[in-house]
């Protein structure tokens, strides 16, 4: 049952990064793409009837890391509390960059506004990526079952929250999800700013090859023990290939005006990435640097058997409301959006 709400969570986090990713992504590129006021409302427009929908997802799988983990989640918060306040506070800002940029028919204000929403989403990408650099190369939790973990570290023998490895992984984070941003945004965008968007993807596809060689390697430098699992486990083998060659296949369909397939590739390449991660993390919630006595697994750190079978019973029903939910809400805002369209 353990690993069972252990691939579930990992399923929820993956959704969470595809779906919101592409909001970040907008929010990343959305400067670069965007020239006049009207194409950033059409950038805002593209993402205005999914971006909370998509949020959900983090929130469900809060909701879950609680009740099926309770004790990696007291673990977790007791070092990274401030980086928890802080992710808290930048979705708030992307939240009300949004509602807010169009109270007032003032440029100034609304160009504010969205240089708001590009800031935080870029930094809520960042948070992303090093978030998930600190799950992998893991945090010095003690005897005690606890730790504490400084916010900034350029020790070699201190880790930080943010430090060399981290920061790389968080950079990577954000230019995957600025493509990913990108490759949607030319989907739902039509002329010169779908052009515009078409061209940032191109140039930023090809960083991201770039970063994803450079993290793999960083990570099999800072945790060889990853490597020996993943070779233990032949199941593993096909997603880095799969990963690998999504980003061509992003690039291609892209060219040949196949918005949809080439937003589905990059939405493949991500969820590659991440359900590889988790297989090779499994069982290990939290991997300590002190020492692999004090790592907290998925067995030590459970619930217990019986409240775990009563939360699926009611996680099954819930999921299948959920996923129909996005299925309807995505089927209602198919097309291109145009500015002043009433569904977007």
């Amino acid at each position: 049952m353990e690993a069972l709400w252990f691939a579930i969570l990992a399923a929820m986090l993956t959704a969470w990064v595809v779906l919101d990713g592409f909001d970040f992504g907008a929010g990343i590129v959305q400067g670069i793409v965007a020239k006049t006021p009207k194409e950033r409302a059409v950038i805002l427009g593209a993402i205005g009837p999914v971006w909370d929908g998509n949020e959900v997802w983090l929130v469900a799988a809060g909701g879950v890391f609680v009740f099926a983990f309770p004790h990696a989640y007291a673990v977790a918060m007791s070092g990274m509390y401030l980086p928890l306040v802080m992710v808290l506070w930048l979705l708030v800002l992307r939240g009300v960059s949004i509602e807010l940029r169009g109270q007032v028919p003032n440029p100034l204000w609304q160009e504010g506004w969205d240089r708001v929403f590009s800031i935080s989403s870029t930094a809520m990408a960042l948070v992303t990526g090093v978030a998930l650099g600190n799950v992998v190369r893991g945090v010095p939790i003690d005897d005690s079952g606890w730790f504490e973990l400084d916010l900034f570290s350029l020790r070699a023998d201190r880790a930080g929250a943010l430090d060399a490895y981290t920061a790389l992984l968080g950079g990577f984070a954000v230019v995957v999800l600025a493509a990913h941003g990108a490759v949607y945004l030319a989907w739902k965008t039509e002329g010169e700013l779908r052009s515009r968007c078409v061209v940032t993807a191109q140039w930023t596809w090809l960083a991201v090859v770039v970063l994803f060689v450079a993290a793999t390697a960083a990570t099999a430098l800072a945790r060889p023990d990853m490597v020996r699992t993943f070779v233990a486990r032949p199941w593993l083998w096909p997603l880095p290939w799969i990963a690998a060659a999504m980003p061509q296949t992003v690039r291609m369909a892209i060219a040949r005006a196949r918005d949809g397939l080439a937003f589905v590739a990059s939405g493949t390449f991500i969820a590659a990435l991440l359900i590889a991660t988790a297989g090779v993390l499994y069982p290990t919630l939290l991997f300590s640097t002190l020492g692999r006595s004090f790592d907290i697994d998925a067995r030590g750190a459970a619930s217990g058997g019986r409240g775990l079978e009563l939360a699926l019973a009611w996680w099954l029903p819930a999921m299948a409301l959920a996923v129909a939910y996005f299925i309807n809400l995505f089927r209602s805002v198919q097309g291109k959006v145009r500015l002043g369209d009433s569904h977007h």
